[in-house]
């Protein structure tokens, strides 16, 4: 899963922690469905690891919707406006940055949106008050390699081509819209840090509306998982979801944070997955059908090697 193919570093993505989470996802899914896909990491996972071919996703961020699209369906046009945009900026690449960072604010063409997202500090998007993207670009570098870009973004095309529906609606629309057979993947902006906004985000969401339509989604008994809350050391980030949504909490521990590390800290990151009642119930009967499968081959076994069957049995 660390060589999931990807586009954009961004901030916030689920890629390195997609095999830990996918081992609590059902086996066979007819739509993932993520009402805050981010850069879809994954939907990304799930199809390389063959568990599902149709996919909703959906965002707020239209214009990072809108360039999902373009990379998923069109990878070759994204990809020749990259290497364009790429090759304008090195007269002066600061000045340019900034130019194409105001002409996004002014149209919001989700073509500009990758060249930014590739070019800005640590790929952590920023935004100010009033929804205009406000990140710095980072001085160091200039953006991901043409040639690179356009390999990864063929890379994330040839899994989800043809299988996506694209949106970009509120997220409790979506969950109005979930069908039989929809496994919903949510990974919301985190609660806490900033209030209800996160200049991370444009915009962040209510902790009681989300708890509101989590529990509408258990009444429709709806298979879900969330990726919500966590910890850095000592410190926690994000509400806790509350006991009465009949959830199981699972901690994922992420790692050492490398940012603590530099600081001379050693701080581990851990990460809250929440499993609705139908998905833990699911999991624990697989769970126990495969002990089972297990015992009765272990009983099997055990009785060929009595007999003095077992040569003959596994040959």
């Amino acid at each position: 899963m660390a060589n999931l193919p990807h586009f954009i570093q961004y901030q916030g993505s689920k890629r390195n922690l997609a095999k830990h989470l996918l081992q609590f996802f059902p086996r066979n899914i007819n739509r993932l469905v993520e009402p805050f896909a981010g850069t879809a990491a994954i939907s990304v996972a799930t199809s390389k690891d063959q568990i599902t071919r149709s996919f909703w996703l959906n965002d707020l961020n239209k214009p990072l919707i809108e360039l999902l699209e373009l990379a998923i369906e069109r990878p070759d046009k994204i990809a020749d406006s990259y290497l364009e945009l790429w090759n304008e900026q090195h007269t002066n690449s600061v000045a340019h940055y900034f130019e194409v960072r105001s002409r996004f604010n002014e149209i919001n063409d989700p073509k500009l949106f990758l060249y930014l997202l590739a070019r800005c500090v640590k790929g952590s998007v920023r935004y100010n008050s009033e929804g205009l993207f406000n990140q710095s670009p980072d001085k160091r570098r200039k953006g991901t390699r043409p040639e690179t870009m356009r390999k990864n973004i063929a890379g994330v095309s040839s899994l989800l081509k043809g299988k996506c529906r694209f949106t970009s609606l509120d997220y409790r629309e979506v969950l109005e819209q979930i069908q039989e057979g929809d496994f919903i993947y949510m990974d919301p902006p985190y609660q806490g840090v900033c209030g209800n906004r996160d200049s991370r985000y444009l915009s962040g969401i209510d902790f009681d509306d989300f708890v509101l339509a989590l529990e509408q989604l258990n009444q429709t008994g709806a298979v879900f998982a969330i990726s919500y809350d966590g910890k850095l050391g000592n410190k926690t980030f994000g509400k806790v979801l509350p006991n009465s949504l009949n959830l199981e909490r699972i901690e994922i521990e992420v790692g050492r944070s490398s940012q603590s590390t530099l600081l001379g800290k050693e701080e581990t990151t851990i990460e809250s997955l929440y499993l609705s009642p139908n998905l833990s119930r699911n999991l624990a009967t697989n769970q126990a059908s495969n002990i089972s499968y297990i015992l009765r081959k272990s009983k099997q076994l055990n009785f060929l090697k009595k007999n003095g069957e077992f040569a003959a049995a596994t040959r």
